[in-house]
């Protein structure tokens, strides 16, 4: 089977590790990934801020990329959350409409394709530290991603699971949000802080690197000493494949 890395825009440019961290589990399993080097931004920045035109571009060319794929995978529950938009974006187009459908019917996030394709919930991690676990908005809310990320915590040896308070609380990031409501935002994010503090955890992680990243800057300006993985970074780190 081909299976496509679909890196997302954040991924490739500040978090690059992230998809370092994906190649190097899914290798464990046998699967090789595919880098498409035609792939752009999934269009969720257009598509939000009610700019559909160019939102169908970057569809198009998201849908190109990956057209001889039989697996597309991400590290972000949002952007795949977005490919999931597409069939909206091309409903009056009934070509184009069945292209964007059977992008979406193979693409998951990362977890997603671990624990629900590959049926892999251990992949041999230690982490002996105390956990705490930010469920972002898209993932739970658009992919349904709920027991997948907590399968392969509780495999985790060592790893202390700790429960973020009001955790389905959005981190106040939204993307183009986070530029028009900066202030509605920052005091969003400024109360998730406090709730990952409550937790006494070590290290905050999640699936969604607009989120963490969002989180992470917050903890540093406050000069808090959590460390912030993606869930990805983690596993890889605990089965000494970083």
């Amino acid at each position: 089977m081909k299976v496509s890395l679909f890196i997302t825009c954040l991924s490739d440019a500040i978090y690059p590790r992230v998809g370092e961290a994906m190649l190097r589990i899914l290798a464990k399993y046998g699967v090789r990934l595919d880098f498409p080097t035609v792939q752009t931004c999934c269009g969720q920045p257009a598509f939000n801020s009610g700019y559909w035109d160019a939102a169908r571009e970057s569809a198009r060319t998201i849908m190109e990329a990956f057209e001889d794929s039989d697996f597309v995978i991400s590290p972000s529950g949002s952007c795949t959350g977005m490919i999931h938009h597409y069939p909206k974006l091309f409903e009056n187009d009934p070509v184009m409409r069945a292209k964007a459908e059977a992008l979406q019917a193979k693409s998951y996030e990362f977890t997603q394709f671990l624990v629900g394709v590959l049926g892999v919930t251990d992949v041999g991690a230690s982490f002996p530290h105390k956990v705490t676990y930010h469920p972002s908005c898209h993932g739970s809310r658009l992919l349904g991603i709920k027991d997948e990320p907590m399968a392969l915590m509780q495999n985790v040896k060592g790893l202390e699971f700790v429960p973020l308070p009001f955790a389905e609380d959005c981190c106040g990031f939204g993307g183009t949000f986070a530029v028009k409501m900066a202030d509605i935002s920052g005091a969003m994010v400024s109360e998730k802080v406090d709730h990952v503090k409550e937790t006494e955890a070590e290290v905050l992680v999640g699936l969604d690197l607009a989120c963490l990243m969002n989180i992470a800057g917050n903890l540093r300006y406050r000069g808090e000493s959590v460390r912030v993985m993606h869930l990805a970074e983690l596993l890889a780190e605990g089965a000494k494949l970083a």
